[in-house]
This record gives C-alpha cells, structure tokens and sequence, in this order.
C-alpha cells in the first residue's frame, strides 16, 4: 500500500477541517436564511437538523474517509466501493463505487468554479471598501457594473486561483495545514472584532432601529411562523446544515482519508462541528443581521436575500462614514478568509484524483486543476447575470449535496453494516457516542434525508426547474452537468477497475487492509 501524507498534529487537522466547514456559508449564506426564513422560526429545525442529521452524518463521513484512506484512497468513488464490499459483491459494489465518484466529481469540479468567483467579488469588495470605491453609489448598481466588467471579474477571480494553487502545490502538512493555522485564527479575529462593534452600536439611525432587535429576531423563538411554514422552513434549515458542515460533497472523505486508522474521529469531528457552529451561529449570526438592522431598519434587513452581503450591507458602511471603510475592508476580507479555506478543500479533491489515479506529482496536480478551474470558471465569468451560476448552484450546490448525503449513509451505514460502522466510529476514540446515536444513523437520519430530498424534488417541480429553459445559459450550465456526470463516472469505474481489476474479474474480495 502507498505510503500517503498525513496531518502533522491534531491541532492543524482541526483547524483544517474547521475551514473545510467553515465558508461563505457561515457568513453570507446562514444570514440570509434566517432573515428569509423568520428568524427564530428557523433556529428551532435548525438545531433538531444539527443534532439528528449533521453529527451523525458528520461522523459517517469521517468514518468513511479514514477506512478509504487506509486502504491508500482520498476520493469517494474507491471509498464506497471498498465499504460496499462488505456486503455486496465487487461488481455490485462497483455500482456505488461509481455513483459516489461521479456525484463527488461534478461537486468539487463545479460547485467549486462558481464558489471561487463569489470568493474573488470578496477579495474585489475588500479593495472597493479600503478605498471607499462605492462610497456615493447605488450600492445594487454598483454590485451589477462590478459582476459587468470583465477586467473587474478577471483580476480578482485570477488572484483567487493562483493563490490556491500555490497553496494546494505545496502539499497537506507544509500547504493546507500551515496556511490554515494561519487563516483560521485570523478570521476568528476579524470576526470577533466585527461583533464586538455590531454589538455595540447602539441605535445609530432611529431609536428603534438596534443591533440588538436583530438578535431578538434571531434568538426568539417564533413557533407560529414555523407552523404556517413548517415543511418549507425545515427543508431550509437542513439544507443550511448540509451547507455549513460541507456534508454531501466528498470533501471531509478526503481530509479524513490522512488520518491514521487509529486516530480518534469522535472528538475531533466534534470539535470541528464546535467550531463550525460557533462561527456561524454566534459570530455570523451576530454580524450581518443586527448590522443591517441598526443601520437600514428590519423591513430592508429581512427583505436582503442573497445580496445582503454584496449589495445590501455596502449601505450600512457608507452609513458610518470613514470608519466605514475600515469595518467594510474587515467584513469582506472575513467573507474570502472564510470562502478560500472551504475552497481549499474542493481543489485538493481534484489533485488527489489526479495523484491517484495518474501518478501525477502534486505539484503538476495543481496546475492541472488551475487550468480545470479556469475552463470551467470562464462561463461564469463570461455572464454578467449570473445565470450560469444560479442554475449550477440550484442542482450542484443544492439537490446534488443531499443525494450524496443519503448515499453516505446507505454505504456507510447500512451496506458497510451498522454494528462495523459503530465499531469503526470508535476505534481510537477517548470518549463513547451515546447508543441512541446508532439508532438515529440506521432510521432517522436516512428517513430525513429522504424526506429533504423528496421535498427539494417536489419544489424544483412546482417551479419548473427540471423544465428545458429558453435561456441559452441555463441549458449550458446543464450541459456542463451532464458532461462532468459523464467524466466522473468514467473516470471512478477505470480507477476502481485499475485497483480492483482482478477482483471485478472474479466477482471476489481480494483485497483486504487490516
């Protein structure tokens, strides 16, 4: 078996998995669900869906990592296979192999290319912000003129990829693990800071208008929006955990592929989810919300949406002057802090795929991925209506997360068996998961899923999303998605087959790791 790198100490394999987690969705996307969601309404499935879907799932997808990473695989396609094994033939194995390697493939390949170039409109904001740039603007207008330019769109988005190719060209210990012992400290910094001055603004505009309404809003639970919306709020909120936890995605798989078989995941995927929603909850939910709340009143606060970030939030700095331009530089350089640790993870899922399965040297690796990166970013950077973008996150960013999700738990959980996952689980562990924990893998958490994806289907069908658009841009962006599909099949069944030729031959097992 190939000798593979591993984390150099726990601390750095925490921190790394931390900003694997933690990402936009902290920051720029768990605002403005709550705010389009009812707050308080939303913190009640919030946190039922952190504690029967996200820990568990969380530790099933640790678990699944660190038994493929012992038998020499970082990507997702050879994990399932080698679990499915347990109870399954190699060629009907081989079957999940292949749906686990390509579904992970279109995320990590095009998730990733529109998540870089929302990170690159961080890196341009915190330019714009330094200089007061839209100081004296129409703030939406000058989001739309920015996404417009294409010499704007490149420099940023440019910057973004060649930095993350330095990064991932340097290796696990010396690249991911050093550049996130010093990314991750800092953005907790910065955001602090953030929160201590949103706190303390006191009601800078109107009486009535304070950035402590903001947190009632938040934190004061509001049971009869919940009931009017119950189902289309609860889908919200687990699909908010699958964001922020980067479940889904094939990405914590290969984080945990370079743990030794030994080292303990109970504590430390806890302490990452610890961390995780420490910054989403208490600092993320204490920036943007009470922010906007004292400086542009609750009606325009809750009605910000996706842009409140981008377009909204720019309002609340010009409001406060020149020490506006401080608070706006720290805010966006925390959003690319936040995005470009998530993105890290993403674009080393591609190097290991290339490593692995061509013998690729890293550092030729990341190049590769830099061009891969840059093929299929160009769409993107080419559409100034974000059409492209919108329609891959709707099905990437979205609906494909939560079909991995419930193939997570079919392979490593039921077909991996339940009493050798819960036995996997705690090899290595300080401390005991509570049995009720097994129980809530093997029913609850599939029956979840199920229901979250059975509804995210229901409502792309009332909406008319899996309808053929007009728009050119839409049927592109779909055509990438089949394409990638395609790719990643292809490629998950040669790397499965190169490995495990012999034993699909003879419809055996062969090959076992203790």
């Amino acid at each position: 078996m190939n000798q593979r790198e591993r984390w150099a100490t726990k601390m750095g394999l925490i921190l790394a998995m931390a900003g694997n987690a933690i990402g936009l969705g902290n920051f720029w996307r768990f605002p403005y669900q709550l705010a389009k969601n009812g707050g308080g309404a939303f913190m009640i499935p919030y946190f039922i869906s952190l504690l029967l879907l996200g820990i568990p799932l969380m530790w099933v997808e640790w678990v699944i990592g660190r038994y493929g990473g012992k038998y020499g695989h970082g990507t997702l396609g050879p994990m399932f296979y080698v679990m499915s094994r347990e109870r399954l033939r190699p060629k009907s194995a081989l079957i999940f192999g292949v749906i686990g390697g390509m579904l992970a493939f279109i995320i990590t390949t095009l998730l990733n290319s529109y998540y870089i170039h929302v990170i690159s409109w961080s890196v341009a904001y915190t330019a714009y912000s330094a200089t007061g740039a839209y100081y004296g603007a129409n703030t939406v207008e000058f989001f739309l003129s920015h996404v417009a330019s294409l010499p704007a769109v490149v420099w940023s988005w440019l910057l973004v990829l060649v930095l993350l190719a330095i990064c991932l060209a340097m290796g696990i210990v010396k690249g991911i693990e050093r550049w996130n012992k010093v990314m991750m400290p800092t953005l907790y910094v910065v955001a602090l800071i953030l929160v201590v001055r949103s706190l303390t603004l006191g009601s800078p505009v109107k009486p009535e208008w304070s950035s402590l309404a903001g947190l009632e809003y938040i934190w004061k639970p509001d049971f009869d929006t919940l009931s009017k919306n119950f189902f289309t709020i609860s889908l919200a909120a687990a699909g908010q955990i699958f964001f922020t936890l980067s479940l889904g995605m094939g990405i914590l798989q290969n984080y945990a592929s370079y743990l030794g078989k030994d080292d303990d995941i109970v504590a430390s995927g806890l302490a990452t989810t610890s961390l995780n929603e420490f910054a989403e909850v208490i600092l993320g939910g204490s920036l943007a919300i009470p922010i906007a709340f004292a400086y542009l009143g609750p009606e325009q606060a809750i009605k910000g949406g996706v842009g409140l970030a981008y377009m909204s939030l720019p309002n609340v700095f010009i409001s406060m002057g020149e020490v506006g331009r401080v608070f706006g530089t720290l805010w966006f350089f925390l959003l690319f802090l936040a995005g470009f640790t998530s993105a890290i993870a993403m674009y080393n899922y591609l190097i290991s795929i290339l490593e692995e399965d061509l013998g690729m040297k890293r550092k030729l690796a990341s190049l590769m991925v830099f061009v891969i990166y840059f093929v299929l970013g160009l769409p993107v950077a080419l559409d100034p209506d974000l059409v492209v973008l919108s329609e891959l996150d709707n099905w990437v960013g979205s609906y494909v997360l939560v079909v991995l999700g419930l193939f997570d738990l079919i392979v490593g959980v039921w077909l991996f068996a339940p009493s050798r996952l819960w036995d996997e689980m705690h090899r290595g562990a300080f401390m005991r998961i509570p049995l009720f924990y097994k129980y809530v893998l093997m029913a609850v958490a599939p029956v979840f899923v199920m229901i979250l994806l059975a509804g995210t289907t229901y409502e792309y069908y009332v909406g008319g999303v899996f309808a053929w658009s007009a728009d050119w841009r839409v049927n592109l962006a779909r055509v990438m998605i089949l394409v990638m599909l395609v790719i990643g099949a292809l490629e998950t069944y040669f790397a499965i087959k190169k490995k495990y030729g012999e034993e699909l031959a003879k419809n055996q097992k062969l090959i076992v790791v203790e």
